[in-house]
């Protein structure tokens, strides 16, 4: 299958990134304040230095870890129709963005702090637009009790889509429990959800080459119950990774590498997604800076490494606008660039909706994202290359110098080879313009109000609900 492909890294290149990541790993180590996993990777051959909580890795780990992590599986969904298996060969699949921390209203424009309404609403939402095939539980429920609010955002996305939920925050090792306990309750027990893991989560390492207690230890009690982990680096060049692109790409790949073995030596045979979100630093504010030319490269370079491990990846972003008004606020280089790393090697990406550098979301950008992703995935269409579909025996029929218009091999696979793009949709593509968002409003409206997902029925909400108050009563 022929798919259009972006490629950084010669194999010489991808050779010296992984070689150096090992060795990253055996004489510098990864920093890991948890002593359990600590002795989890002593025991499977780490060297621990426990006083400064730093684990050595040897080679061979991380060639255990390789052999032992699964090649391809399945991103379960409450509707199996929306099933998604990684990795992919034609276009990755999509998600919204996440996870912000305010919303912005259609009607008045106002920025306010986001709720599990808005959770609520924004994922119908997005169940109900053909661009998105997967979500992200997007953004942060504020007014509930804080040490609970990533199970407040995965229950309430859960409970309004019928596509696959990709969680982004983990806290603890409770924390992960508790998100598996709500999840078995739609599935239907906790084997049935390793079965069909109907919900995975972004576990994010912290650049350079260390980890958050609740977090790592969140990822192994995720691993151990069959759910999807994102090992998500984010290496920012010249803030947490060196300013050179290949700084910034082996320190990525390394902590990739340090969470499969963390994942593998727990649990053998967990499913494993590499993942990045890894960029530059803007150089005058020091804030992460989506909108550049380097950001792709490192996108298509990581999706590269990954595809070296066989790993399923989620390297590359689309988001076309990383201000706090809807619209396509970017010119055409920037908005290539960022193009381009959905093009990478990943099999997933993430970003519709997003405004302000992920910190909030737009109901109405994420109807224009949704629509600009529609097109812009036709160019990572697979297309067959085999004996019929180069035809030679229809060139000898034609002849030297005649059409090939009126041949019935042209009318049997024109319209699965040519792409047709929307005329209406020509003005959602406009740079630096805001000219669709008034039909976006109006999608938006629409949707908002006609589409409703299946029901969770209500003694399973009821379930949930308890399983959070308890949670919540026991983290005081």
């Amino acid at each position: 299958m022929a798919v259009g492909r972006f490629v950084f890294l010669s194999k010489d290149e991808m050779d010296l990134v992984h070689s150096q990541s090992l060795e990253c790993l055996r004489e510098i180590g990864v920093h890991i304040p948890s002593h359990p996993i600590l002795k989890t990777l002593k025991d499977a051959g780490a060297s621990v230095d426990e006083s400064k909580m730093v684990a050595r890795i040897p080679e061979c780990m991380v060639a255990d870890a390789l052999r032992t992590s699964p090649r391809s599986f399945k991103m379960c969904a409450r509707d199996p129709k929306n099933d998604l298996t990684v990795p992919v060969s034609g276009p990755p699949y999509a998600a919204t963005t996440g996870l912000g921390v305010y919303i912005r209203d259609m009607d008045t424009g106002a920025k306010r702090p986001s709720t599990r309404k808005d959770i609520a609403d924004f994922i119908r939402l997005a169940d109900a637009l053909e661009g998105v095939d997967f979500v992200w539980t997007t953004l942060t429920a504020t007014e509930v009790n804080q040490a609970s609010h990533s199970l407040h955002e995965l229950w309430t996305a859960m409970q309004n889509t019928t596509k696959h939920v990709n969680g982004v925050s983990i806290l603890s090792a409770e924390d992960a429990k508790a998100q598996v306990e709500l999840a078995s309750l739609i599935a239907g027990d906790k084997d049935a959800l390793r079965k069909r893991p109907l919900f995975s989560v972004i576990c994010c390492s912290i650049a350079p080459l260390s980890y958050e207690t609740g977090i790592v230890e969140g990822m192994v009690e995720l691993s151990k119950a069959g759910i999807p982990v994102m090992s998500m680096s984010m290496s920012l060049s010249g803030g947490s990774a060196p300013v050179t692109m290949a700084g910034t790409i082996c320190n990525a790949n390394t902590e990739n590498l340090a969470s499969l073995v963390i994942t593998q030596s727990s649990a053998p045979g967990a499913p494993h997604i590499y993942c990045s979100s890894s960029a530059p630093i803007n150089m005058r504010t020091g804030s992460i800076n989506y909108m550049t030319v380097e950001q792709c490269l490192i996108a298509a370079s990581l999706g590269q490494m990954a595809r070296r491990y066989s790993l399923p990846a989620m390297v590359g972003d689309w988001g076309v606008n990383d201000t706090d008004e809807p619209g396509i606020p970017h010119s055409l280089t920037e908005i290539m660039g960022l193009a381009l790393s959905t093009m990478g090697n990943s099999d997933l990406v993430s970003g519709i909706g997003g405004l302000d550098a992920v910190k909030g979301a737009s109901f109405d950008q994420a109807v224009i994202e949704s629509k600009l992703w529609e097109s812009f995935r036709q160019f990572m269409r697979g297309y067959t290359v085999s004996k019929e579909t180069i035809a030679l025996d229809v060139v000898k029929k034609v002849g030297h110098g005649n059409t090939f218009i009126s041949h019935p091999h042209t009318a049997k696979h024109f319209k699965s080879e040519l792409i047709f793009k929307d005329p209406s949709l020509a003005k959602w593509e406009v740079n630096r313009s805001t000219a669709m968002v008034p039909e976006a409003k109006e999608i938006a409206r629409r949707l908002l109000a006609e589409h409703r997902p299946p029901a969770v029925d209500k003694d399973i909400v009821s379930m949930g609900d308890e399983v959070i108050a308890r949670f919540e009563k026991t983290s005081r």
